[in-house]
């Protein structure tokens, strides 16, 4: 205990000698030095030992490094006194940081832990991201909706598109209508006072006619049709009216929540994207890592399927794939048309075969409508839509 102790004093002493000496020493040095100054002035070094250790961090590419030193700057940082300036936002940002590293390298459950204790401290959302991973839907709507103000204006509308997303997963259809409503009522007036581009709003009428269809409200789902319709004649027309240049996010977050019902429910075993969340803006990163990984897998099963003459499952996983293609695209800043509006096309193709569904091409002819719209090739989009629209009495009649 007494060489312990001397130990302490001497490393103290060394660390104030070496901070207060007249060459800047190294971050590894300094860490060192706050390491054992926080020991006897805490509320002094925590801080600086914090953002020390997330200094050093990023000279890493090691998840088990980086959970390591992540997990020691969010042990400093519960260790803050209550007046230490920003308190709860430099806490929460360490548990951030922390959890992220040990979803990277499969530690889900502690991962999950440190997303409680965050949301204990108000940031809720990422706690609400991971159950939805995990296939609690009903808790994470819950949570969600316990943090949503009814008319509270501030919401995002990302925040409503997951809320929404999370009832309609828990089986709360009329709920998920409610909320997905108040998202493109938003977005029309956003769009009415020219504060939000038309194409936003055509991809959230898109979803909403998808909601409504599923929950047997055809006339509801026909007006969202007319009115989608309208705005890309509109845009057809005349063009964006709003300058953008980097909002596909909205477009592609919202064709993966329409591709859900085609994949394995998830479980804390078997965790999938929460759909409904943008993959850089919340998904864990062992489930980004995986579902980007299935898209070898499911190009080798598409090639099968052609071969094999199965034209619904040959649809079915095709479209699984464009889907984590588009993501793929979109997330990776590299969106050159031509890499991924094959992918729309041979959808459309195969749907137009003699054999196939009829709701199998309206449906891949919105898909590619839409794409067409991020990609800003309106006239190609109004008349793919169109098409599609003109098909869909037929679909209700079979």
């Amino acid at each position: 205990m007494g060489n312990a102790g001397k130990y302490s004093q001497d490393a103290v002493l060394r660390a104030r000698v070496l901070l207060l000496g007249s060459e800047e020493p190294s971050l590894r040095e300094r860490l060192d030095a706050y390491r054992a100054l926080a020991e006897v002035s805490p509320r002094a070094y925590l801080p600086k030992l914090v953002d020390a250790l997330v200094e050093r961090a990023r000279e890493f590419g090691d998840p088990e490094i980086l959970r390591a030193l992540y997990g020691e700057a969010a042990g400093a940082a519960r260790r803050f006194d209550a007046d230490v300036p920003d308190r709860e936002e430099r806490l929460c940002h360490a548990l951030s940081r922390y959890e992220h590293a040990l979803f990277a390298v499969g530690r889900r459950a502690e991962g999950r832990a440190v997303c409680g204790e965050s949301a204990e401290a108000g940031r809720y959302g990422r706690l609400a991201i991971v159950l939805a991973e995990e296939g609690r839907h009903g808790e994470a709507a819950e949570l969600l909706g316990r943090h949503v103000a009814p008319g509270d204006a501030d919401v995002s509308a990302w925040t409503l598109i997951e809320w929404a997303a999370e009832l309609d997963a828990a089986g709360r259809h009329e709920a998920a209508l409610g909320v997905f409503a108040r998202v493109v009522d938003d977005a029309r007036r956003a769009a009415a006072d020219d504060r939000a581009p038309l194409a936003s709003l055509v991809w959230k009428l898109e979803q909403y006619g998808r909601m409504l269809r599923a929950a047997g409200r055809p006339a509801g789902e026909a007006a969202a049709r007319r009115e989608t319709l309208a705005l890309l004649a509109r845009l057809a027309e005349g063009g964006e009216p709003v300058s953008w240049s980097n909002i596909q996010a909205t477009w592609v977050t919202l064709l993966a929540l329409s591709g859900r019902p085609a994949e394995p429910a998830a479980t804390p075993e078997a965790p999938l994207p929460a759909f409904g969340v943008h993959p850089v803006h919340g998904w864990s990163p062992d489930v980004r890592e995986g579902w980007f990984a299935s898209i070898p897998a499911l190009e080798e099963q598409t090639d099968a399927l052609r071969e094999s003459g199965d034209l619904p499952e040959l649809i079915a996983t095709q479209r699984r794939l464009t889907v984590r293609r588009a993501l793929r695209w979109e997330t990776s800043g590299r969106r050159a048309e031509e890499s991924l509006r094959p992918s729309f096309d041979e959808g459309v193709d195969l749907a137009r075969r003699p054999t196939a569904d009829p709701g199998a091409l309206a449906r891949a002819l919105t898909d590619r409508s839409m794409f067409l719209v991020a990609v800003k090739r309106y006239t190609e989009a109004y008349a793919d839509f169109s098409e599609a629209d003109a098909l869909r009495p037929i679909v209700t009649r079979t």
